[in-house]
């Protein structure tokens, strides 16, 4: 789609195949919204609650033989997905097929791609079987792929679906090159494309008399005298003792002291004004208020209704069936792949999501062109999305702008390890340190050792002289003289 803007009729010159579309829902060419590439462009759904419909003619019709189908193409919900798809159909081969007449009712053989519906993410793999014998056709569907779909629907990236068939009836879908479901045609979609050999015979019906019970209550048994079908479940525990400190007097609520009648009350309309029941404020140191009562404990002499034991049942018969009889719509197609040839593509959506980005369709026999053509497309689109992804610390600030309590998570999660590893590994000096410090520290010369000795006398000396000088101030204040 990169040439020029999308027109009711448009020749791609490399590939020669034509395009029509229905003008309801709206389509653009455009580039992605983020991580663009530059000069790409693509198909874009604009439109939201419309019916959309666009279609491409192939150069020539493809034909069930002897090749593989490999079906390949891009897609980005860019606005996410809230209900539709973005599947495609390739439109069976007929002389009435009318590209401008294209619909949801139009013939298609495959129909594969991604959609959602409520909580449901699918990715469709639908192909639609004439019946050899009456020419019905009926839709048959692939088993769901084992993988989660939401991220992948929801994260507004671009991925790659491809669809490969082979002429041995087997087929495998993959999603951005990885495979999601693989199976047969035979054995791995539903409804099976081959009928029973037989079928249950619509004339034969169960006899009055089959006995389907294989257990049956033993005739023989006979209740015991002692049963009392009538002793209650619950009586009262015998050994419970009142608690000390019960109030029996003291009722469990009483009035609110502080509720006042509303000043529209119409004792008329609203009969006689009463405050409002609140919880006895001399209960919450008790053990409880209002006449004691003995509590209920299970009935150890309980028993219950009485019912005789079961014992197999000497007439039972089995779980009745219908017989069996030769199915006579019974056919067997060995080769499903051989599906009715398909010369258009067509992308025929109802969404209730826009901007729904859709670019590099191939169709081709050989899985290798179709891995080139995305390393070409799809890769580039890949590499500049993963070069504008945030690091992973922009990622945390992101997700704590619409979580703040995550930065206590963080912070924790950080700074707590490094906290205690300052405090367990730091190193600390041992009082054996300070003692080798000292004893080997160098011996002072006799002189420097003199010179220290009367320097402390001279201080001691001044420190007793000025404390006999603040004695002699305390006493002249004390004796005013």
């Amino acid at each position: 789609f990169d040439d020029e803007p999308l027109n009711r009729t448009k020749k791609k010159s490399k590939t020669c195949f034509y395009m029509f579309f229905m003008p309801v829902g709206k389509w653009e060419v455009e580039p992605l919204k983020e991580n663009k590439v530059p000069g790409d462009l693509g198909l874009v759904l604009k439109s939201r609650a419309k019916h959309h419909a666009i279609a491409a003619l192939l150069n020539k019709p493809f034909v069930f033989k002897d090749k593989p189908l490999i079906v390949q193409y891009e897609v980005n919900f860019q606005n996410g997905i809230d209900c539709g798809g973005a599947y495609i159909k390739l439109l069976s081969d007929s002389e009435d097929l009318d590209l401008e007449q294209f619909h949801d009712r139009t013939p298609y053989t495959i129909m594969f791609g991604p959609d959602k519906c409520g909580e449901d993410y699918k990715l469709h793999f639908i192909f639609r079987h004439k019946n050899p014998l009456n020419g019905d056709v009926e839709e048959k569907h692939a088993k769901r792929p084992d993988v989660d779909l939401k991220k992948i629907y929801t994260d507004k990236k671009t991925h790659l679906y491809t669809l490969v068939l082979n002429p041995d009836n087997s087929y495998e879908m993959f999603l951005d090159q990885s495979s999601v479901s693989r199976g047969s045609l035979l054995t791995d979609v539903v409804p099976p494309v081959n009928p029973p050999k037989e079928t249950d015979d619509p004339k034969d019906s169960k006899p009055e008399d089959w006995d389907e019970r294989a257990k049956i209550p033993d005739p023989e048994a006979v209740k015991p005298e002692d049963w009392d079908e009538d002793a209650p479940a619950k009586v009262p525990d015998p050994d419970a003792v009142k608690p000390d400190g019960w109030l029996d007097d003291e009722p469990e609520f009483v009035s609110d002291p502080t509720a006042e009648k509303p000043d529209d009350w119409d004792e008329d309309m609203d009969g006689e004004w009463e405050a409002p029941q609140v919880p006895n404020p001399a209960c919450s140191a008790a053990p409880g208020c209002g006449e004691w009562k003995l509590p209920m404990i299970n009935n150890p002499q309980y028993k219950g209704k009485w019912k005789a034991p079961l014992t197999d049942n000497p007439n039972y018969q089995g779980v009745w069936s219908p017989r069996k009889i030769a199915n006579p719509d019974y056919f067997e197609d060995l080769h499903p792949f051989r599906m009715e040839s398909f010369s258009a593509v067509g992308l025929e959506l109802w969404s209730m999501t826009s901007n729904i980005y859709l670019d590099n369709f191939i169709i081709t026999s050989e899985k290798e062109v179709a891995d080139r053509w995305a390393a070409d497309s799809w890769g580039l689109k890949k590499l500049v999305a993963s070069a504008n992804e945030p690091g992973v610390l922009s990622q945390l600030a992101l997700a704590a702008e619409e979580r703040p309590w995550l930065w206590v998570v963080y912070i924790l999660t950080v700074g707590l390890p490094i906290g205690l590893a300052v405090l367990f590994c730091w190193p600390k000096k041992s009082d054996d340190d300070y003692v080798y410090k000292k004893i080997d520290e160098p011996k002072a010369e006799p002189e420097e050792v003199a010179e220290e000795e009367e320097e402390e006398e001279d201080d001691e000396a001044e420190k007793g002289k000025d404390e006999d000088e603040a004695k002699a101030e305390e006493d002249t204040e004390a004796t005013g003289l």
